[in-house]
């Protein structure tokens, strides 16, 4: 079976946690959908690039996540995650995807 690149589920989770959220109106719901993924990758980035890199990428998902929410209340809430999501996911392909 084919693994599915960190970086698309490292974005898949921060813009599904949030659908989920939005459209559930339950933020616990999202939150879990959030941590869920995030663990998935911090996984595959502990395997494909070692524990500093799975350390910084954690904090820049978290980051990601945070930054997201005053972003929002300048370009929107969708453009904010979609933006944060892209880099992200071009953080995670850059460390530790690009390599295999």
């Amino acid at each position: 079976m084919a693994r599915v690149p960190s970086s698309v589920v490292a974005a898949s989770g921060i813009v599904g946690g949030y659908g989920v959220a939005r459209w559930t109106r339950q933020r616990p719901l999202g939150g879990v959908v959030l941590a869920a993924a995030g663990t998935a990758a911090a996984r595959q980035w502990q395997q494909r690039a070692g524990g500093t890199a799975a350390s910084a990428l954690t904090a820049a998902y978290v980051a990601a996540f945070a930054g997201s929410h005053p972003l929002a209340k300048k370009v929107g809430a969708w453009p904010a995650v979609f933006g944060v999501a892209g880099a992200v996911a071009l953080a995670s392909w850059a460390v530790a995807d690009r390599r295999g």
